[in-house]
């Protein structure tokens, strides 16, 4: 097998309909996937990753999810299922961030958070992909095409931001959730990704909360060592690495995918 293939796998991708999820379920197709379920919260934008991961050569499924309902969730992996006939790999990569629901950062801090933001966040960022993961494992466990789940966590997992109170809690949570998951499932792998400053809806809606805009784009990629943002493909491929046999050694492993921001302590001039 060459790096990254998925010859014949059957995939789910959380959050694909834009940025880092589209990405993946594209690249998961062009890798070779023989199919590719894509669920999302808009499922306009389910259904337009759909039509790209059929043009890049693999089947697809948009499937509309709400990641804060349990019976959702336990429905988009039946259908996934029942669509394909099984599971190999599931890429947990839905999230959420404070700013998508305070649009005041002063209401962003440990101490000012609305405590019903701190539980949506949760609930999409930690508690679904706990319940994903529970819902798909035993279809997983039942794959004879290297079975592996890879999950989105973040570099906000890792170390501390400025009014991110609950999306750095949740996102650490996700990078033990990992390391738990592959003890419990083995053989099945569980390994996680830590993006940084990605160009993603996420990141300009993060940026675009800001009161200074520039000034924001400036302090985020500062601290990396690659002057520029990521981008979402980079992403992918490092994704389908770790979901592919290339990387059948790898298990419970946290990948930063960053630019170098965590690897020194200072701030290009």
């Amino acid at each position: 097998m060459g790096i990254g293939s998925l010859d014949g796998r059957t995939c789910l991708v959380t959050g694909a309909g834009q940025g880092i999820g589209r990405a993946i379920a594209v690249e998961m197709a062009r890798q070779g996937a023989a199919a590719v379920a894509v669920a999302d919260l808009n499922e306009t934008s389910a259904a337009e990753s759909a039509r790209l991961v059929r043009a890049a050569g693999a089947e697809a499924e948009a499937i509309g999810c709400d990641l804060r309902d349990r019976a959702r969730i336990e429905s988009m992996v039946a259908r996934t299922v029942a669509g394909f006939g099984g599971l190999d790999v599931l890429v947990n990569n839905a999230g959420v961030i404070e700013s998508a629901f305070v649009d005041r950062p002063q209401d962003r801090a440990v101490d000012t958070l609305p405590e019903e933001v701190w539980d949506a966040v949760y609930e999409v960022n930690l508690k679904a992909v706990w319940l994903t993961t529970k819902f798909a494992a035993p279809h997983l466990r039942r794959s004879t095409r290297g079975p592996s789940i890879v999950n989105l966590a973040s570099v906000s997992g890792l170390t501390g931001f400025a009014r991110a109170p609950v999306y750095g809690t949740t996102k650490a949570g996700v990078i033990h959730l990992t390391k738990v998951t592959a003890v419990d499932l083995a053989p099945v792998r569980c390994n996680c990704l830590c993006p940084g400053v990605i160009e993603t809806p996420l990141a300009r809606d993060f940026i675009a909360a800001a009161d200074d805009r520039d000034a924001m784009e400036r302090e985020l990629t500062a601290p990396q060592l690659v002057p520029r943002p990521g981008r979402p493909d980079e992403v992918a491929r490092l994704t389908c690495f770790l979901a592919s046999d290339d990387a059948a050694f790898i298990t419970g492993a946290a990948y930063v995918v960053d630019g170098g921001a965590l690897a020194w302590r200072g701030v290009r001039e």
